[in-house]
């Protein structure tokens, strides 16, 4: 039926837009060629006989606007992000700091594997030692006196399903400091029954933190609404616990920063697989910048999220109209693009 829906346009020429391909008609047809099951993949020779539909100049060129206006706002969206994090180490004076980068460091029994219990050397760096004397030369606390700690849960990939019909359930790669993807995986509906109150109490509210102590440790992205999804046991949930001391959009973006992806460095190495463990986590050293500071930082966010979904409002819109305009006629899907700006 995909084929037949394309088989009223002239497809004797190329027409590259990559929205074509993205949308549901395009991808479809994309995904028509993929073979094998444990490792699918799809060959070049497939995707090069993909039909595409020669839509009209003036159509083409207002899916290209949108297009262009979608990257421009997701580039802004990550300048704003960026002025964000230039305030917070403007304000700690850290702007331009850079750790020396010496390699030794003499320490007794006691003031090393003593207190940390650590024996690799490269936890002992002095530059980690620099980073956090200089956030406790500021008002500061430790993580575990911000926030409320809650672990997820790992399933097992017997309860995973790619049926988009199930719960979603949220990996690391899924997001990044910047946002949510859209989960990979979903978890089974008889997953879902069996452990309903379990379940219940770990779907995410608005303003918590998730944060990542495996893979890539130390990613945190702070929800902008309530979702309705699982995140696995790689993640943890943070809850600030005092909004008057501490603003969940501020603790997130110092998660972010150099500031503690040097403690999660120093935590986490020393192992072939990156791990940070929950009570390392707790301990992190957390800088504190009066509210006033804190406001700015968190409407700097604000801003930025709000552009990205706008840029990635506009590309849901191209698709669409791409999809109407196979699907229907290009007047109609001109009209649709026309109505939703």
């Amino acid at each position: 039926t995909l084929k037949s829906e394309i088989s009223n346009f002239d497809h004797s020429a190329s027409w590259e837009e990559i929205t074509y391909l993205s949308c549901e008609v395009g991808h479809g047809l994309i995904r028509r060629g993929q073979r094998g099951a444990a490792q699918p993949g799809i060959n070049l020779s497939d995707i090069a006989t993909v039909l595409v539909p020669l839509l009209g100049d003036d159509f083409q060129t207002k899916i290209e606007a949108s297009i262009k206006r979608s990257r421009s706002l997701v580039v802004q969206s990550h300048s704003v992000y960026a002025a964000a994090e230039k305030l917070l180490l403007d304000t700690l004076g850290m702007a331009d700091y850079k750790p020396k980068e010496e390699t030794i460091n003499v320490k007794s029994l006691s003031e090393s594997i003593g207190r940390s219990g650590r024996i690799d050397a490269e936890y002992y760096q002095p530059k980690y030692e620099q980073v956090i004397s200089r956030i406790k030369a500021t008002s500061h606390a430790a993580l575990t006196d911000l926030v409320c700690i809650k672990k997820s849960i790992e399933p097992g990939s017997d309860a995973y399903t790619d049926d988009e019909t199930g719960l979603p359930f949220l990996r690391v790669a899924d997001y990044s400091k910047y946002g949510i993807n859209k989960p990979q995986k979903s978890l089974t509906a008889s997953f879902v029954s069996s452990k309903r109150a379990e379940l219940d109490a770990l779907i995410p509210k608005k303003n918590t933190i998730l944060i990542s102590k495996d893979g890539s440790v130390g990613e945190a992205y702070c929800l902008r609404e309530d979702m309705k999804l699982v995140t696995s046991s790689a993640i943890l949930h943070l809850t600030v616990r005092d909004p008057g001391i501490v603003l969940p959009d501020y603790l997130t973006l110092v998660l972010n920063s150099i500031l503690v992806k040097m403690q999660a460095e120093r935590d986490s190495g020393g192992s072939v697989i990156l791990h940070w463990r929950t009570d390392e986590i707790s301990k992190v050293v957390v800088p504190l910048v009066a509210m006033a500071t804190q406001q700015k930082i968190a409407e700097l966010l604000k801003q930025s999220f709000e552009l990205k979904a706008e840029g990635e409002r506009l590309l849901t819109v191209a698709s669409r109209a791409v999809e109407v305009a196979i699907g229907q006629d290009e007047k109609s899907a001109l009209a649709y693009l026309d109505a939703q700006g």
